[in-house]
């Protein structure tokens, strides 16, 4: 159900802007917000529903103000909110067929749930939201391309390979969340076991910093205004060495453009303007 359009009008201000905010992003939690004109969704909603609704206050926005979710896969680190923020606030979850079924179990009822084929152009109100196929290993992750018609934002984490889909997709956005996972030298060394390693670094794992890097590299454009690197392992990675991959591949004037996702703190709200902010 939509909220009244003073409640929203209220908590969504500067409407001229897209905008869009990592709430946390982690092997321990994960949602990304996003916001253009009267419409608000989440992508994800891996914390509880109390901690997504004290992330999204801590940004001057309430949960209340959602219009729907948009479910990348059913692991547990994606969707241990969605049912409770579903019901609380009856919001419609949106996911393709097998992350229903991956999913349901661990999301319990939801208000309303609205299924797409991957791929599916999807428009609620004043966004435009497309899934695209990602490699990992869940039954049919994907991740999303959102748009206000005029500025684009693309998240593709939990993926262990780009694709030539994957590129397409993220080639020409206005911002990217993209996932830097791990250095490779701190995975080979660290805790895990072979078995846990030989998952993460597959191909449908997750991407390595250098791996990251290189994909960032062909995509980068003087139209891009902000870089996250995401979904950071605690473990086997620091922001440090994520950030140092990929500012080496990044001419001088686009080092500015990158940021980290923290797994405990949201990003600031960023805008995504009309014009390019790169000098």
């Amino acid at each position: 159900m939509k909220r009244p359009a003073a409640l929203v009008a209220s908590a969504i201000q500067g409407s001229e802007f897209m905008r869009f905010a990592v709430l946390g992003s982690g092997s321990k939690g994960n949602a990304l917000y996003v916001e253009a004109g009267t419409t608000a969704i989440l992508i994800d909603a891996g914390f509880s529903g109390k901690e997504i609704a004290k992330r999204l206050s801590l940004l001057g926005r309430d949960v209340a103000t959602l219009d729907g979710l948009f479910i990348t896969h059913e692991h547990s680190d994606h969707i241990q909110g969605v049912g409770v923020i579903s019901r609380q606030c009856r919001l419609p979850v949106h996911a393709n067929e097998m992350t229903f079924l991956g999913g349901e179990k661990k999301m319990g009822k939801l208000h309303r749930r609205v299924e797409f084929e991957t791929g599916t152009l999807l428009a609620m109100q004043d966004l435009q939201v497309r899934s695209f196929r990602i490699s990992h290993d869940t039954l049919d992750p994907v991740g999303y391309l959102v748009s206000d018609g005029r500025v684009s934002l693309a998240c593709c984490t939990d993926t262990g390979k780009v694709s030539h889909l994957i590129t397409r997709r993220l080639s020409g956005c206005s911002a990217i969340v993209l996932e830097f996972n791990h250095d490779p030298h701190m995975l080979k060394n660290g805790p895990y076991p072979l078995f846990l390693q030989q998952r993460v670094r597959s191909s449908q794992g997750h991407l390595a910093n250098e791996d990251a890097a290189a994909f960032l590299q062909t995509i980068v454009h003087d139209g891009l205004q902000h870089i996250v690197l995401a979904h950071l392992s605690e473990t086997n990675n620091t922001p440090e060495l994520a950030l140092q991959s990929a500012a080496a591949v990044l001419a001088e004037d686009c080092t500015s453009l990158l940021r980290v996702a923290r797994q405990d703190q949201p990003t600031p709200l960023l805008d995504l303007s009309l014009v390019a902010r790169r000098p």
